[in-house]
């Protein structure tokens, strides 16, 4: 299992990006073959909200159906984008070596 991890950094107060992974990105990752799952945390700080999110994913090959072939580069939608003050241009890529067994 491979987990894709990527950071978006929002105003204090504004839940829009979450929303938007939540209700529009989220079900078209569940639609492709080899996602697992998503976790999202949100750390807050003085001047801004740091989104951690990490997918999931059965391999690098079904990744790449959401990913396309620059894997390390962030897939950040324009909706997305709107909402954040900046976020991380490149992911990182981890093997899963142990997990919860309800993944």
């Amino acid at each position: 299992m491979i987990l894709r991890t990527w950071r978006g950094y929002a105003a204090p107060g504004n839940e829009a990006y979450p929303r938007h992974l939540l209700q529009t990105v989220q079900p078209r990752l569940k639609a492709l073959p080899g996602f697992r799952g998503l976790y999202l945390l949100r750390r807050a700080g003085e001047k801004e909200v740091e989104y951690l999110v990490m997918t999931l994913w059965d391999s690098m090959e079904a990744l790449q159906a959401f990913a396309g072939p620059r894997l390390e580069r962030a897939v950040v939608e324009p909706e997305a984008r709107a909402t954040l003050l900046h976020y991380d241009v490149a992911v990182q890529h981890y093997e899963v070596l142990v997990a919860p067994s309800s993944i």
